[in-house]
């Protein structure tokens, strides 16, 4: 199944768990998932590619709040708040041959030292996958989409995109790249898959408050799971990530290690006193992104020590 971007089928701005789906898959099935980015104010000029579904969102009008364009929501037959949804990412290809990276006053890292608001437009290539920088470089790409999520608890209601929070969505976590898997608690029938927020390439921390932000093309496989505990994992095929959001960065490396304290007790039958010593001698705690309001860190650990 193939759902294109579009003014019928894409969102932008905001999580709602009584967003109609526009499609429906069974668990287990592979959906090809298009994404665009950016608006108007953000077009390159002549000589680039822009997908023409993103001239038709912007001609349907801007959103009312800040936010990404979301493609989805994609609805699992079955789905129920307690499983969790398990997101094999198969695939991520680039859409187009340019990306923009943006510096706003009063945001990222560092909201009060720069006051000129910045808009590069950085060229992509496919073949030898880099981005050409303002200074000549080439940058390479790793593309991966800063936005996966669920619908939220309904409770909830509409809530921004911007803020990730327990059904995911903004993580911007660099290691969801294709061979990963993403794993996030359903909180509403039929789960309600979106994704978007396409990224080029960003270090740990986004500190600018964007990335190479760009369109991409995802291929996933959505799998139920009822044998899952109701937590925002990743896996790769050498690490085990957990990952927690919250505005102090305190909290989300206590939360993303008690996690991994958790993985590990259940993996490996350690006590909770020598999952905690594993931890500090082989887990990697790393600072997912400063800039979203609610902040990320998420540990990596690799799966030898699980082994």
């Amino acid at each position: 199944m193939i759902v294109d971007a579009g003014p019928d089928t894409c969102h932008w701005g905001f999580f709602d768990a009584t967003l109609p789906p526009v499609a429906e898959v069974e668990s287990g099935t592979e959906v090809t998932i298009r994404t665009v980015s950016g608006g108007p104010d953000m077009l390159p000029g002549e000589g680039f590619h822009v997908p023409p579904e993103l001239h038709a969102i912007h001609a349907k009008g801007l959103p009312g709040r800040p936010g990404h364009i979301l493609t989805g929501p994609v609805a699992v037959r079955g789905a129920k708040a307690g499983q969790v949804l398990q997101i094999d990412i198969l695939d991520v290809a680039l859409r187009q041959d340019w990306g923009y990276n943006v510096i706003r006053p009063l945001a990222g890292t560092l909201p009060l030292e720069f006051d000129t608001p910045t808009n590069h437009i950085l060229p992509l290539d496919a073949e030898t996958m880099t981005a050409r920088m303002p200074w000549g470089a080439d940058l390479p790409l790793a593309p991966f989409f800063g936005v996966m999520g669920v619908a939220p608890p309904p409770n909830w209601r509409r809530i921004s995109t911007i803020e990730p929070r327990a059904h995911g969505g903004n993580l911007d976590c660099k290691e969801l790249v294709a061979g990963t898997t993403l794993y996030l608690p359903v909180h509403a029938d039929g789960a309600l898959f979106s994704c978007g927020d396409g990224h080029g390439a960003q270090g740990d921390g986004e500190v600018c408050i964007t990335a190479i932000e760009t369109a991409l093309e995802g291929r996933f496989r959505l799998t139920l799971r009822d044998d899952l505990p109701p937590k925002i994992r990743a896996e790769t095929p050498t690490h085990w990530i957990t990952l927690a959001t919250h505005p102090s960065l305190d909290r989300c490396a206590e939360d993303a290690t008690r996690d991994m304290i958790d993985l590990i007790v259940a993996a490996k039958g350690l006590t909770r006193e020598e999952a905690y010593m594993l931890c500090s001698l082989a887990g990697d705690l790393h600072v997912t992104q400063t800039v979203n309001g609610h902040k990320g860190i998420h540990m990596m650990l690799a799966k030898t020590h699980l082994a």
